[in-house]
């Protein structure tokens, strides 16, 4: 009896034992990398749980999530495949809302795109890069682009297409192309004159919409996430790339 006296008293001594950190995947358009980590480690910081971040093209994402991918949030590019999602059974109804307003851009390390329009116009350039339209919402924008200025025609056959906005970029950088369409939030700090930002009325708004998938409905730690997304936390990171506010 005074052994298990003993043991109840060592036991209500002993500090409780911490709650195991949980991790869960988030699929995250490739415009919104550098803001998705940034709110990753916040929310890592506050709640002690991870989110373990994939990036690509909406597109590709959402076939993946057709196929059984075991992602419990998604993070695109655009308000379709989000609202898709829901409809045809793979995302949970009244979790959709928009996380950022994204901004296209014309970017050039080497030309001067002060007036990107004219450079556009002029087509001295041997290739322009695009994250593919059928994947990418920012490659779909830079059509809309092209085709507002008259220019699909021209350019079409200059064109470069990445996969995804990220591998745009590259094309961008590494010189595979002169020029390229991108989203903002990838420049930001580079000099003025190698980023043109492209009216917004000639393209639709890139609303970018975040949904609870089915696999992430039980899943405590995706719904904390999301809800961290609408916080003044996030929202203060996700403004520092110049996104437009979302809902």
């Amino acid at each position: 009896m005074r052994l298990n006296h003993w043991i109840l008293a060592l036991a209500l001594t002993l500090p409780a034992a911490p709650a195991l950190a949980a991790e869960t995947p988030v699929a995250v358009a490739a415009n919104f990398t550098k803001p998705a980590e940034e709110i990753a480690a916040a929310f890592t910081a506050k709640t002690g749980d991870t989110v373990a971040l994939s990036f690509g093209a909406t597109g590709q994402f959402y076939t993946q999530i057709t196929q059984g991918a075991p992602f419990t949030v998604f993070l695109a590019a655009d308000d379709k495949r989000p609202a898709q999602a829901v409809t045809e059974g793979f995302g949970v109804g009244g979790t959709v809302f928009t996380y950022a307003v994204g901004k296209s851009v014309l970017y050039s390390p080497g030309i001067d795109l002060t007036d990107g329009e004219a450079v556009l116009k002029s087509g001295n350039f041997h290739h322009i890069a695009i994250a593919d339209p059928n994947a990418a919402p920012y490659g779909a924008a830079a059509m809309e682009v092209l085709e507002k200025l008259g220019l699909t025609d021209a350019l079409t056959p200059k064109i470069v297409t990445g996969e995804n906005i990220t591998q745009t970029q590259q094309f961008i950088d590494t010189g595979n192309a002169e020029l390229g369409f991108v989203a903002l939030s990838q420049v930001i700090g580079k000099p003025a004159a190698q980023v043109w930002r492209v009216p917004e009325a000639d393209y639709i708004p890139i609303r970018q919409d975040a949904v609870l998938l089915k696999t992430g409905e039980t899943d405590p730690v995706a719904r904390a996430f999301m809800e961290f997304l609408k916080s003044d936390d996030a929202k203060a990171i996700i403004e520092k790339y110049s996104y437009g506010p979302g809902n």
